[in-house]
């Protein structure tokens, strides 16, 4: 059975981010996941910084990235910067989503959150009503995303 978030916790993750673009003073697009990261303090280490073992070790634990907090509090966000720029972008803002959303371990419903979370603060329905953009293609192309994140919208 596929989980379902409920309509007050999609309303609770939008207000989220409504709130994460008003502190940070995100207000033009494309979005960047690099600017939020940097903004909450969290440093976007690409894997190509480490040796080959290490790197080997990332691509196991994922294909596109990670996040870990650290025993101090700090959180890391690692990604693996081989793939296009869409797909990294997506990757750091899912990551985000875990932070934002308070994930301390991974499950089905908080994977779920954090898919909802990338895709409405990359693709702010909002802006593409207000843009007037009705064809996907066009979407991804202002918002600088994979073709198929605004059709999973």
């Amino acid at each position: 059975m596929e989980i379902r978030l409920s309509n007050g916790r999609y309303e609770e993750i939008k207000r989220k981010i409504t709130n994460l673009f008003v502190q940070y003073g995100i207000s033009c697009v494309p979005i960047s996941g690099f600017e939020i990261a940097k903004k909450l303090g969290v440093p976007a280490i690409p894997y190509s910084a480490f040796p080959r073992g290490k790197r080997e070790l990332l691509l196991i634990s994922s294909e596109d990235g990670l996040s870990i907090k650290k025993d101090s509090g700090q959180w890391l966000i690692y990604y693996n910067n081989e793939k296009d720029y869409g797909r990294v972008n997506n990757t750091i803002m899912h990551e985000i989503g875990h932070i934002v959303l308070d994930h301390s371990e991974s499950s089905e419903l908080a994977e779920k959150e954090v898919k909802f979370f990338a895709k409405y603060t990359l693709v702010p329905p909002v802006l593409v009503h207000k843009l007037g953009i009705t064809e996907p293609q066009r979407i991804a192309d202002v918002f600088e995303v994979s073709y198929e994140l605004p059709q999973a919208m």
